[in-house]
């Protein structure tokens, strides 16, 4: 998906892709590198400033299109998918620089200029060492700076300087000042211009005051991350395409399963770039905390990574991608020029360390006083609940979103277990109603949501198939926590590949015989029920002739053995079924329904399981990183960087949930959370173990080490091992073919 989550965002993008297309292809761009490099405005700028794209953000009355940064964003994010050359980027950047000064004259003049169309750079405090010496009402300043992107093109070039008290100059310099000169380099990014900028005793008369230095800074490293979200959808779309047509040993090499893999990862990392370049953008008018916690988080994930992105996409092209000739080497330079216009990575990644050691970033949809009746009601029910305890634990452990007892009774019974479902089960409550309940709860960090566990991934089957009596009979006890289930579909020699199940379900009077063997079944020896998939017609095809079954786990000809993991508990279990009666109300639909509802379970669960980044992996590390020592450094880092992961996942959740609100289908981003999510556990496991050391001896330190990391392989399979899961994405969203 594209940052712009609304029509009008995604009419801005389109706009500007299709006056690329008209203006500057990209053969034509080729032919102007020198041009570009010595700094000479695009023929078309002119063009383009007629259109608005420069100044989309900047306020209508100071001559711009009275937009907000995140159109901005969506216009950059254009430029960097079609590589449209210039400076665009640096012009955009200094003016949502400049809107962060007091409304003086010289800012308000600053802005008017640049909606007309004057080409800028900025130099922030970490780009140059410029110094400025008080001269009267004005300024002095001497200094020169880094390498700094849109140099040598500026007609004019807002600097930061330190002034003798230590504090912040901002001054707008004009780069035809005898005074200023801008020293070309060869730029690694052939299609725009890069510049050393020197003064020397260059006079201003007045300086912008107001600038927030951080602020500025993270505007312009989400306005870099839009970009590159636009140089990585390129790439995906380029792979995609090359893998569709291109043979070898006589096979379209998209059937290859590797290149697959390949190219579905290569999707995954571009959509949570895209998600944090979107946060890092929408959070300019939230707390400086905050907007740090975001432009960090894009910083790591979708600027950092991005020429490592883009190799990876060069190297499925194979041997023609690395040639002059194919574009694909001119985005890569791009995104190695931008990914070094950040600074070192080490940098950001530390920094946001030290933030998340004691702050999260806030995630929340502002719903306004949207629904503030049923709000009312929500509160007036959860507020009686805060009034009751639940007095019987789970039988398999003190888990209390499993306790039962009057406070459950009372939210089961308000249908606000799984508010999602129909009446009376739940409120058959919308996106909207969904997210109103979350923040009730979340107001309540007493009252503990009760969950449904394994149940939560079987009664959509029970709701789309059991006759309304059966549905009484188990929906109500199992909400209420009184009935627990598990889960039979799983064989020794089927696992994932449910088609290629062999238990079988013969008819006979009344009911069904099910004979068979299941494995890696969760909880088995505590469940009243089981959802239970067996074949009830061996000659119909894999996907067909299959029954999901409702079995009672106290049957006769049940046996169950515990199989012991690697934590010590038995968490799974073995099913031996030896003509176990199904009488045949408690088949769900008809005799050959069972793939379709299995189907539908399975994408339940994926989506249960890829909610779980509400869940903090990394608190051993925090602890690390949180006191004094000599490897508080590097945790802080490595803290960092999977809590920029974490945070993108986050976003990509938001931003999913923002669409549906808009009424939107839901889109691909249970499959790529899932996968994300074991990228992220692992990633999180192998940093914690890596810094830890020695307390990785002792099982039962504190905070916990080893105990959850053994754990770690039921996570890493349930609903689906990554590589399925880079199937799916693979073959049902980029297109690529089975065979």
């Amino acid at each position: 998906m594209t940052l712009g989550l609304t029509p009008e965002q995604q009419d801005l993008g389109n706009a500007v892709a299709q006056f690329a297309e008209r203006h500057a292809p990209i053969a034509a761009t080729r032919d102007g590198f020198d041009a570009l490099a010595a700094g000479i405005l695009p023929v078309w700028w002119e063009a383009l400033v007629a259109n608005g794209f420069h100044a989309v953000h900047l306020p209508e009355r100071l001559g711009g299109q009275g937009g907000r940064l995140i159109d901005a964003a969506c216009v950059l994010e254009a430029a960097g998918k079609a590589l449209l050359p210039g400076p665009l980027l640096p012009t955009v950047t200094t003016g949502a620089v400049a809107l962060l000064a007091d409304p003086t004259p010289p800012a308000e003049s600053l802005v008017r200029d640049l909606a007309s169309g004057l080409s800028a750079a900025v130099v922030l405090p970490d780009g140059g060492d410029f110094r400025a010496r008080a001269d009267g009402p004005g300024w002095l300043l001497s200094g020169a700076s880094e390498a700094t992107a849109g140099a040598s093109s500026a007609r004019t070039i807002l600097v930061a300087a330190r002034a003798e008290d230590g504090g912040l100059v901002w001054v707008p310099v004009d780069t035809g000042a005898p005074t200023a000169t801008v020293e070309p380099a060869s730029g690694t990014d052939l299609v725009s211009d890069v510049g050393i900028v020197r003064l020397k005793e260059y006079r201003a008369a007045e300086a912008l005051s107001g600038i927030d230095p951080d602020r500025a800074t993270c505007l312009a490293v989400g306005l870099v991350a839009g970009t590159m979200a636009g140089i990585a959808q390129w790439c995906v779309q380029a792979v995609t395409a090359h893998l569709r047509t291109r043979e070898q040993f006589g096979k379209v090499i998209g059937t290859f399963q590797a290149l697959q893999h390949n190219a579905a990862m290569l999707l995954v990392n571009t959509e949570l770039a895209t998600a944090a370049a979107w946060d890092a953008v929408r959070a300019v008018d939230e707390s400086l905390d905050q907007l740090r916690l975001a432009a960090a988080a894009a910083a790591l994930i979708a600027v950092a990574p991005m020429p490592d992105l883009v190799l990876d996409a060069l190297t499925m092209l194979g041997a023609i991608g690395f040639t002059w000739e194919h574009d694909m080497h001119l985005y890569w330079r791009r995104a190695i020029s931008l990914a070094g216009s950040i600074g070192p990575t080490n940098r950001w990644a530390r920094r946001l360390g030290e933030l998340t050691c004691t702050q999260t970033r806030d995630m929340s949809v502002n719903l306004g006083d949207a629904e503030s009746e049923f709000r009312s009601w929500v509160a007036e029910k959860l507020d009686a609940a805060m009034q009751l305890r639940n007095d019987k634990p789970a039988p398999h452990g003190d888990y209390e979103h499993l306790a039962t007892g009057p406070q459950r009774t009372l939210i089961a019974d308000a249908g606000l277990i799984m508010p999602h479902w129909p009446a009376p089960w739940g409120v058959d409550a919308g996106p909207l109603k969904q997210l109103i309940i979350d923040e009730e709860f979340a107001k309540r960090p007493g009252l503990v949501r009760p969950s449904l566990n394994i149940a939560e991934w079987i009664l959509p089957s029970v709701l789309a198939a059991a006759p309304k009596g059966l549905q009484e009979r188990l929906i109500p006890p199992t909400q209420r926590g009184e009935i627990l289930w598990c889960q039979l579909f799983s064989e020794p020699g089927a696992g994932s590949d449910l088609a290629s199940l062999t238990t079988r379900a013969t008819k006979v009077d009344g009911g069904w015989r099910i004979n068979g063997h299941k494995i890696w079944t969760s909880l088995a020896q505590y469940a009243d029920l089981g959802a239970l998939l067996a074949r009830t017609d061996p000659e119909a095809g894999k996907h067909r002739g299959i029954g999901y079954f409702i079995l009672d786990m106290r049957s006769p000809g049940v046996e169950i053995q515990p199989i012991k993991t690697a934590t010590g508990d038995a968490h799974f279990n073995e099913v031996f079924l030896n003509d176990v009666f199904v009488p045949d109300e408690m088949l769900l639909g008809g005799p050959t329904d069972g793939w379709s509802l299995a189907i539908a379970t399975m994408a339940e669960e994926r989506s249960a399981i890829s909610g779980y980044v509400k869940f903090d992996r990394a608190a051993a590390l925090r602890s690390l990183a949180s006191r004094p020592g000599p490897d508080r450094d590097d945790a802080l880092r490595e803290l960092g960087e999977l809590d920029a992961y974490t945070n993108a996942i986050k976003a990509l959740g938001v931003r999913e949930t923002i669409r549906l609100l808009d009424g939107q289908p839901s889109g691909p981003a249970s499959s790529i959370a899932k996968v994300a999510m074991n990228v992220l556990l692992r990633r999180t496991f192998e940093a914690t173990l890596r810094l830890t050391g020695r307390s990785a001896m002792v099982a039962g330190s504190e905070p916990a080490i080893v105990e959850p990391y053994l754990h770690l392989p039921a996570e890493l399979i349930g609903g689906g091992t990554r590589e399925i899961q880079l199937n799916i994405i693979a073959q049902m969203i980029l297109g690529l073919p089975r065979k």
